[in-house]
């Protein structure tokens, strides 16, 4: 039982995964190769652009590309494979990928701020999401039941309303958007939390530079996460700053 006298969560911080907390780069055209020639027996002659969006829009995309109708079949098709590969992969993974400077330690150390919520607005899907994570310890802190993932649409900000509404009714509260703080890599990251009015936190550990994501609206802009205290005090002061 909620005990009343102690406050509910008021701060939501949504994460993205890919160049944000992890780096695995190439498996990413790996998987969508061998789950494309699984899925519907073609290999892929054209490659569609990863960085920053879901995987409702990559194989929406790559569908077209290969003169196969986006029904909801095919994409669910597709989406069966990846699951498969990436549960196959998981002893794996460790190996393929790497944790980000910083990320362990910013997601535990957020876990015990007081009235903070963690989880994801990621373009992958929910089932890839945790094999990702899980395979260097970062999912312990995060609320995977409240996250947007990128099965749901092909527009990113859908998926930041997905979050803010099932963190809402999970927690019995109405998350204010300049109380949720979403980060990411990409300029999509960005936009996402701005059409919401939410902080936009952007982090210079992809193929986006600074000077892009700040260009793009961000709130705020990191070169990485390694600095702790630094990256704390500046993502809790960017939230405040709304109050």
């Amino acid at each position: 039982m909620t005990d009343p006298r102690v406050p509910g969560p008021d701060l939501l911080v949504l994460w993205d995964i890919d160049l944000t907390l992890v780096d695995y780069s190439g498996i990413g055209r790996d998987w969508y190769c061998r789950a494309m020639t699984a899925a519907h027996g073609q290999e892929i002659r054209y490659v569609p652009m990863f960085p920053g969006r879901t995987e409702r829009a990559i194989t929406s995309e790559l569908l077209t590309a290969h003169g196969i109708e986006v029904t909801e079949d095919a994409v669910q098709a597709l989406f069966a494979e990846l699951i498969a590969i990436a549960d196959a992969a998981r002893p794996s993974l460790p190996e393929l990928g790497r944790a980000l400077p910083g990320a362990a330690a910013l997601l535990a150390e957020l876990a015990e701020q007081p009235g903070v919520v963690q989880s994801l607005v990621t373009g992958n899907l929910p089932e890839l999401a945790a094999c990702k994570l899980e395979a260097f310890d970062l999912h312990h802190h995060l609320d995977f039941e409240v996250g947007g993932y990128g099965g749901v649409s092909a527009d990113r900000h859908e998926l930041v309303a997905d979050a803010m509404r099932a963190a809402g009714a999970k927690y019995g509260t109405e998350f204010d958007p300049g109380r949720v703080v979403v980060i990411g890599d990409t300029p999509h990251d960005v936009e996402a939390a701005l059409h919401h009015g939410a902080i936009a936190v952007g982090v210079a550990t992809g193929r986006s530079s600074a000077r892009e994501l700040r260009d793009s609206g961000a709130h705020l802009v990191l070169e990485d996460l390694s600095d702790t205290p630094v990256v704390l005090a500046a993502l809790v002061g960017a939230a405040s700053a709304t109050d």
